[in-house]
């Protein structure tokens, strides 16, 4: 008999295995007691599960093989009791999501090992309220409806119930076609169907519309122009260099709300969530020369930002939605965070292993700011993931959200650089994700590549772990992306970090053809994703070693990369198109147009 706390993921708080078993029969009743809303998920969970042969019925009594029922005394929210006898299984939970829990914490138990289930009491509840993702569909990629259902139906699994779907310009407003058209956009036909998909599985999808900043799709259009902060753009960034394109709304137009009011009006009637990520972040634009400049000026870039943010809360408040935003303003004027409305959400991102939630964390406690921790999943301009980087950017996140009081995790999956990475990339850090922000105490007492493999990497776990180590060897590290990414994605011209020599990218690629000889045999999307992969990495590497060899310039060598870039575009698209629609795809790819160019030169 197997070892029911190695099973179970995320880890149930207490597990006792007793002696005995009870062996599933093929047909039966079970019974399920509460509200019709509370309990539907879990009725649709089981019946998928045990087939049609099982009856499902809300009588009192009766001859029951499994029996689930609301509590009727309190229980923390979401929290769930299972009990598996020699002759049959309860389960308890406090509301519908747990009641939900306990079934898909029974069904990872067949899914294990059949129909023989071991005796058991399991006690759990969860360590954060909410436990999210949020995937970026407008950097380049829009997942096909498929793909969204696929991860819903995993996310379930793992006991997220929080998804957003990060939004600049890739819903289809009606009045908007012109930004949109070509992106494949999400419709409200497909809002509203993942909506009740995600219902149906105990998981809020919350609305997501950046309102601020990263309006550079918007503006691109001259339309829109005269509502922009910086309609010349060239806001200086913090790390250096400038914004080249204009990109955030001016926050001082009556024009800008006006335009929100419009978008909000269409966008927010088709989700059932009762919050709203109006997004916010890096309003670069308003440290240059902007239409806001004087004002600014005089009373602090913090205090313009804030009496946005409290205009914007006002629209959202009169929508019957409670308010989230990003944290990074906000979190640099200490001074103004006890003005942040007592319903608003402070979402705190950060993705680096040392990013400070312990300090910020602090801050917003202090002034009794709810606040959720937004780690990251490491996989955006990298190729190939940075594993190392993730696990410690999330434990962090947990680690100081549980200490400081945070409502939830939430862990985002962002497309910068083209969003060349695929999705297998990110799955173990959603797998992280869940298994921390549920049970923070078991992080050092699971096997994140088995609990991979126990969800949806078939196999595949240690391998992807190890594919997101191999950045490590190049020689040289740098934030938010690795050298192997600008190597493939900047001019030859551009200098390659210090460290980085022929001898470490041939230790990268020596690396690489290891894990493709280990790879299990078999062939699916993610095993399609990985062999991309390889080839993404391959071709940053033979081209930053002809860069450090000053062979790039050899007509045969140019031919030769020519030749492996197209290979990785095909590929590119053809994985792309495996989870994604097609839109963005041409823009993605057309990132490596001036590295094409330069194959061809000379």
């Amino acid at each position: 008999m197997f070892e029911i706390n190695k099973v179970l993921f995320p880890r149930p708080k207490h597990c006792c295995q007793l002696d005995g078993s009870f062996q599933l029969p093929s047909t039966g009743r079970v019974n399920i007691q509460g509200e019709t809303s509370a309990t539907l998920p879990t009725e649709k969970l089981l019946s998928q599960k045990l087939g049609s042969a099982w009856e499902a019925s809300t009588a009192a009594a009766g001859d029951f093989s499994l029996c689930f029922r609301i509590s009727e005394t309190p229980l923390a929210p979401e929290s769930y009791i299972l009990q598996i006898g020699k002759s049959g299984v309860t389960a308890i939970g406090a509301d519908a999501h747990g009641l939900f829990y306990a079934a898909q914490s029974l069904i990872q138990l067949i899914n294990h090992d059949g129909r023989r289930l071991p005796c058991c009491e399991i006690e759990d509840t969860p360590d954060f309220p909410i436990r999210g993702v949020m995937l970026d569909v407008s950097r380049d990629k829009v997942p096909t409806m498929e793909t969204l259902y696929w991860l819903v139906d995993h996310f379930a699994g793992l006991k997220i119930n929080h998804l957003q779907l990060y939004v600049e310009h890739t819903f289809a407003y009606t009045n908007h076609r012109d930004v949109w058209e070509g992106t494949s956009p999400l419709t409200a036909e497909d809002i509203q169907t993942l909506d009740r998909y995600c219902q149906e599985r105990c998981i809020d999808l919350v609305p997501n519309q950046n309102s601020f900043g990263h309006m550079e799709q918007w503006f691109a259009h001259t339309r829109y122009l005269p509502l922009a902060e910086l309609p010349q753009g060239g806001a200086p960034l913090p790390w250096g260099g400038f914004q080249e394109k204009p990109s955030v709304l001016c926050p001082t137009d009556p024009g800008t709300f006006d335009f929100l009011a419009d978008l909000y009006d269409e966008y927010l009637p088709n989700f059932s969530s009762s919050l709203f990520n109006v997004g916010c972040d890096e309003p670069f634009d308003l440290r240059g020369p902007g239409r806001s400049h004087e004002l600014v000026n005089k009373f602090g870039e913090g205090r313009v930002y804030l009496d946005y943010l409290l205009r914007l809360h006002q629209m959202v408040t009169a929508r019957g939605k409670r308010m989230a935003f990003w944290g990074d303003i906000i979190i640099n004027h200490p001074e103004l965070v006890p003005e942040i409305p007592s319903d608003a959400l402070v979402l705190e991102w950060g993705y680096e292993a040392d990013h400070p939630f312990d300090a910020h964390g602090e801050r917003f406690a202090a002034a009794k700011v709810p606040f959720c921790v937004c780690p990251g999943t490491s996989s955006w301009n990298s190729l190939s993931g940075r594993t190392d980087n993730m696990t410690a950017n999330i434990r962090s996140a947990a680690e100081n959200g549980v200490k400081h009081g945070a409502c939830g995790l939430i862990v985002c999956d962002w497309g910068d650089g083209g969003h060349w990475q695929p999705l297998g990339l990110s799955l173990p850090a959603f797998t992280t994700a869940a298994g921390l922000s549920w049970n923070l105490a078991s992080k050092d007492s699971f096997d994140l590549a088995e609990a991979c493999n126990l969800f949806w990497t078939e196999g595949y776990g240690a391998l992807l772990l190890e594919l997101g180590e191999v950045y490590r060897l190049s020689g040289a590290l740098r934030g938010n992306s690795t050298e192997l990414f600008h190597i493939l994605s900047k001019p030859a011209k551009r200098p390659i970090l210090a460290g980085v020599t022929p001898e470490t990218l041939e230790a990268v690629l020596t690396r690489v053809d290891d894990l493709e000889r280990r790879m299990p045999s078999g062939t699916s999307v993610l095993t399609e994703e990985i062999v991309h992969t390889f080839r993404m990495v391959r071709a940053a590497c033979h081209r930053g070693i002809a860069i450090l060899t000053h062979t790039f310039q050899e007509p045969a060598t140019r031919k030769t990369l020519a030749e492996e870039l197209e290979q990785a575009c095909a590929s590119l698209r053809h994985v792309w198109l495996l989870r994604n629609r097609e839109g963005g795809l041409l823009k993605s790819i057309t990132r490596l147009d001036s590295i094409r160019n330069e194959y061809e030169a000379g």
